[in-house]
C-alpha cells in the first residue's frame, strides 16, 4: 500500500479526532514530509482534509469517497473473512471483473467495487443503470465456505443479508421483491445477481460471484424515464445518514457471515 493509502486508512479509522503528522510518520516509519506529501496527494484526489496547528489532520465530515482504505476502516474490528478489496472509479461491470479474478484463483471473500458501471446488468441480461451515486459491488464466493450451493437459496440469503445491512446501518426498512430485488415504498433500490462457474468435465461448481447494486444517493431524475418510474434511492444527495464505505463494509460482513456445508 502506498504512503497516501496508509495515511488515508489512519484518517478513515479516526474520523472523530485529529491525527498529528508526527504520530502518523512514526506509525508508518516515514518522514513528516512524506506524510505532508500524502495529504497533498489525497487532497488532489478530492478528499477534504482539515489541518489545525498543534492538532494535526482530520477528514472532513463531507467526504464520501469510496476507497478500499475507507471500507477496511469501517469493517468490525477482528472481522477477517474479507479478502482483497479492489475499488475502481468505473468498470463495465464489477461482476465481470470479479469473475475474471475468480477464474484466476481469487480467494473467497475477494471484493470488487466501482463508483459507476457502464455495462451493469440484471437477470436475463436486462441492463442495470449504474451512474455515480450508487454502490456497485461483487463478492467472490467459494463453495467450500457456503452453507448451500442452491442458486435460489444463495440468492435469497444474499438479499436478506443486504436488507439487514441497510436496516442496521440506516434504519431504512427495504423488503425483498422476488428473491433478487429490494424495494422501499414500492420502488426498487437494489438489484442482486448471482452467477457461477463450473468445471466443464465434472460440472463441479468452482465459484459464485454475488453482484449487488444499490441506489445510495443516486439522482433518480437523471435515470431513463422507464427506469425512473420504478426506481428510488436510499437517500437524496447530501442527506445520507451513513457513508458509502460503511454500507459496503456492512454488506461484506453480512454476505460473508455464512456457515459452510457440513
Amino acid at each position: 500500500m502506498s504512503t497516501s493509502g496508509k495515511v488515508l486508512y489512519i484518517l478513515e479509522s479516526n474520523k472523530d479526532s485529529f491525527s498529528s503528522g508526527e504520530e502518523m510518520a512514526g506509525q508508518l516509519g516515514v518522514s513528516r514530509n512524506a506524510v505532508w506529501k500524502a495529504i497533498k496527494e489525497l487532497r488532489e484526489k478530492g478528499y477534504m482534509i482539515e489541518a489545525v496547528s498543534n492538532k494535526g489532520y482530520r477528514l472532513s465530515g463531507d467526504n464520501d469517497i469510496i476507497s478500499s482504505e475507507g471500507i477496511k476502516a469501517c469493517l468490525t474490528p477482528g472481522f477477517d473473512r474479507a479478502g482483497e478489496i479492489f475499488v475502481f472509479d468505473s468498470l463495465t461491470s464489477t461482476s465481470d471483473k470479479a469473475k475474471e479474478l475468480a477464474i484466476k484463483g481469487a480467494p473467497h471473500g475477494t471484493v470488487v467495487v466501482a463508483a459507476s458501471q457502464t455495462g451493469g446488468r440484471g437477470r436475463k441480461d436486462h441492463s442495470f443503470f449504474s451512474p455515480k451515486g450508487g454502490l456497485y459491488m461483487s463478492i467472490v464466493l467459494r463453495p467450500d465456505f457456503l452453507f448451500s450451493t442452491d442458486s435460489a437459496e444463495l440468492t435469497s440469503f444474499t438479499g436478506k443479508a443486504v436488507t439487514e445491512a441497510i436496516r442496521e446501518l440506516t434504519g431504512i426498512e427495504p423488503y425483498l421483491g422476488g428473491i433478487n430485488d429490494l424495494y422501499v415504498d414500492g420502488k426498487k433500490v437494489c438489484g442482486i445477481l448471482l452467477e457461477g462457474g463450473s468445471e466443464f468435465d465434472s460440472g463441479t461448481l468452482q465459484w459464485v460471484v454475488a453482484g449487488i447494486g444499490i441506489n445510495f444517493d443516486s439522482d433518480i431524475e437523471s435515470f431513463p424515464k422507464e427506469v425512473r418510474e420504478r426506481a428510488s434511492s436510499l437517500f437524496t444527495r447530501g442527506k445520507a445518514t451513513a457513508s458509502k464505505n460503511a454500507l459496503i463494509a456492512r454488506v461484506i460482513e453480512k454476505v460473508l457471515d455464512c456457515q459452510p456445508i457440513q
